[in-house]
């Protein structure tokens, strides 16, 4: 096993699960943050994001010395001989990236580094930020100091994230250098995944671009879900007959109310505003960006024009995380559908097994239950909006006999039609 000394700058949701897998894979880690209480917790044996199996895997490679944790930047930077940049670059209003703590830590890097380091630029950052990196540690560092700048996009999905870093499709590796070409291989090597060996910008662009095309996949369906609703065909049909060709596939087909997230709404603007500085109009993604703010809209219209009145009928919701198996309640669908019902004056409860801490903070005036059940009791009507398994396999003959009124407005198409109006239920889906 090949063991390399490996620095991760921010140990948020990326920083957290790379610098794990890398330890876990046998290298030796050190994740910093300059965030006090995040450090004190990770080493309390504590994990301050919901991600199936981190706990497990960090307590288990901080017990065999692989990963450590620190507010020390130096630290890390004189231990290590690659660095990764794993720090935040929150959206701004015009949807460009705000880029100022990545080159906050270019800065440090490059006051602290006395040897040769390759520099990774893990965060997703517009293209040509790896030429900014490259300036600002030739500003800043000292003069013989040689490095590389390399960039390697993250491809990891909340709720699958150490699955997708341990067997990746693909390993993306953008670089100016053979020796840092040869670094980052040595680096991945006990993974078994093809590696894709670009340019810098090529590379930065491959996140982008992927992000952007999936989220196209998801407004095209959905887009044909609302052709489906006006002529009584069925999505889930239709979408099943697409999938089969090879040259579409299934995945990022299946109808509903819109993505969400940190990922595909951020990358997505992002695109659009880096096209728009380079003068390319990217009219495609601009109205991808528009049919996934209709979804949730429309899907709202349907349970007014359903219901007639909303103003004090309560509303149960299932589902407030943006998806299955975390915790994130960034874009969730979920606050604009409870905000508009709200609006209309129906009194809302809700229930999430992951996302119920952090909606607390974003929603006002929602009755949060524990318990899917007390959740619908005496409402009428269920709004499904988050396809956890948990409400996969509820038992419905309860839920409908909890219910004041057996409606439900299923966001996801989890249930089938047919079982559901067997069961008693008015059922109303996506696109079926």
């Amino acid at each position: 096993m090949i063991t390399m000394k490996v620095a991760i700058i921010g140990s948020g949701y990326v920083g957290l699960v790379t610098g794990t897998c890398l330890a876990d894979i046998g290298h030796e880690v050190i994740c910093i943050d300059n965030n006090e209480e995040k450090i004190n917790t990770l080493k309390k044996g504590e994990i301050p994001i919901y991600e199936p199996g981190l706990k497990k895997k960090v307590n288990k490679n901080v017990k065999e010395g692989r990963i450590s944790f620190s507010t020390k930047i130096k630290q890390g930077i004189d231990n290590s001989e690659v660095i990764f940049i794993a720090v935040g670059t929150p959206p701004r209003d015009d949807g460009s990236a705000d880029l100022v703590y990545v080159e906050n830590v270019a800065r440090e890097i490059a006051e602290h580094m006395d040897t040769y380091k390759v520099i990774v630029e893990k965060s997703t950052v517009p293209v040509q930020t790896g030429e900014w990196v490259k300036k600002t540690l030739q500003k800043y560092g000292k003069t013989g100091v040689e490095f590389d700048v390399v960039s390697n996009p993250e491809f990891l999905r909340e709720g699958s994230a150490i699955k997708d870093f341990l067997n990746p499709d693909r390993i993306v590796i953008g670089v100016s250098s053979k020796k840092a070409e040869l670094i980052m291989k040595k680096l991945y090597s006990p993974i078994d995944s093809p590696i894709v060996v670009t340019d810098i910008k090529s590379a930065e662009i491959i996140k982008h671009a992927s992000n952007s095309f999936l989220a196209t996949k998801i407004s095209f369906i959905n887009a044909v879900a609302e052709i489906c609703e006006k002529t009584g065909a069925d999505v889930n049909l239709v979408a099943k007959g697409m999938g089969l060709d090879t040259r579409i596939g299934p995945r990022f087909l299946r109808a509903g109310i819109g993505y969400g997230g940190s990922c595909f709404p951020k990358d997505v603007d992002a695109f659009v505003h880096i096209s728009d500085k380079v003068g390319y109009d990217f009219k495609l993604l601009k109205e991808v960006q528009k049919i996934n703010k209709h979804k949730r809209s429309s899907f709202v219209k349907k349970i007014q024009d359903k219901m007639w009145i909303l103003k004090d009928k309560k509303i149960g919701v299932w589902g407030l995380s943006f998806k299955p198996n975390t915790d994130d309640m960034r874009e969730a669908p979920s606050l604009d559908i409870i905000n508009a019902l709200q609006k209309e004056g129906a009194k809302v409860k809700a229930h999430c097994p992951g996302g119920m801490e952090n909606a607390g903070e974003l929603l006002s005036n929602v009755d949060f239950k524990d318990c899917p059940y007390e959740t619908v009791k005496d409402c009428e009507a269920l709004v499904l909006v988050t396809e956890w398994d948990h409400f996969k396999n509820a038992d419905l003959k309860k839920v409908r006999n909890h219910m004041k009124s057996p409606v439900i407005f299923d966001g996801r198409n989890v249930f089938e039609p047919n079982k559901m109006k067997e069961l008693g239920f008015e059922y109303h889906s996506v696109g079926r």
